[in-house]
């Protein structure tokens, strides 16, 4: 079972957690820490003979675009992540057409490769944006990995399948969530981010492995460059719950990246989407 492995390539300011704190103004003047976190990831990737896909911010690729070069001649995938991180049900379906459009021009120039899958920021679409699908499918997105099918009080789509659905009757567009487990009948967030570096590593293990065999489907997993950063700028001003979330187990994360890499199979987000295709389940109305 080849699983999905995926990087949200976004800087420590960029984060959902700071939103109300830092001023996207001021990002240009904050230290910029992207591009060494990114090589990292690419020497771990490289050590593990693993691929996988890079969802990166316009605001990113316009400033480094030959990092954009590099992940593509490594053989990863490079997809969107949007163009600045602004959630998708706040932007509104014109805005967040220019959003897509324009992150999607600024990678295709940077990479020289076309840009056919999307991830929202901070995994925002849900029952709010149904037009965000039509937006998609429209600019010709062949995927989109942008549900988080829980409850949580950041994000989430609680009644949205598990796995891969097609949202448009009329498209081929397929959304592939990512993953979650099952316990004692409820959903339990288990792709990564925050939720693996907070929880012990054999609660990922059990998850992924129940996906994999109980599910007979592929997991999706993600993660951010800051994540494997604790020498990062530490915000101050920020609610104690953000400051918890952002930088508990920092220092243990590329550890644990490296030992869930060699533990399971992986591969681009591309290729599971096209695989997934045929389990697909149509959206209920």
């Amino acid at each position: 079972m080849v699983n999905g492995l995926s990087v949200d390539v976004e800087d420590w300011f960029q984060v959902g957690a700071f939103e109300n704190v830092i001023d996207r103004g001021t990002w240009d003047s904050l230290s910029d820490r992207v591009e060494r976190n990114v090589e990292q990831i690419l020497d771990l990737f490289a050590a593990c003979e693993v691929q996988a896909t890079f969802f990166t911010l316009g605001w990113v690729a316009e400033r480094h675009g030959p990092l954009m070069r590099r992940i593509v001649d490594a053989g990863h995938e490079l997809a969107s992540h949007g163009w600045d991180h602004a959630r998708v049900f706040t932007l509104g379906k014109e805005a967040f057409a220019r959003d897509v459009e324009r992150a999607r021009k600024v990678l295709e120039d940077a990479s020289g490769v076309a840009i056919t899958g999307y991830r929202a920021p901070s995994f925002s679409i849900d029952q709010r944006t149904p037009w965000a699908y039509a937006v998609l499918a429209e600019q010709g997105y062949a995927y989109s990995s942008s549900v988080a099918p829980i409850t949580h009080d950041h994000y989430g789509w609680r009644d949205a399948p598990r796995f891969a659905f097609r949202p448009l009757a009329w498209s081929s567009l397929v959304e592939v969530p990512v993953t979650t487990a099952q316990f004692a009948g409820k959903r339990l967030a288990a792709g990564g981010g925050g939720f693996f570096r907070v929880m012990p590593y054999a609660f990922s293990r059990w998850a992924i492995r129940q996906v994999n065999t109980q599910d007979q489907r592929p997991a999706v997993f993600y993660f951010h460059p800051w994540e494997i950063d604790p020498a990062q700028p530490r915000v101050a001003g920020a609610p104690l719950r953000s400051k918890l979330r952002h930088y508990t187990n920092l220092d243990v994360m590329a550890e644990k990246l490296e030992q869930l890499i060699r533990e399971f199979e992986w591969g681009r987000m591309d290729l599971l989407a096209h695989r997934e295709a045929q389990h697909a389940v149509e959206l209920a109305a």
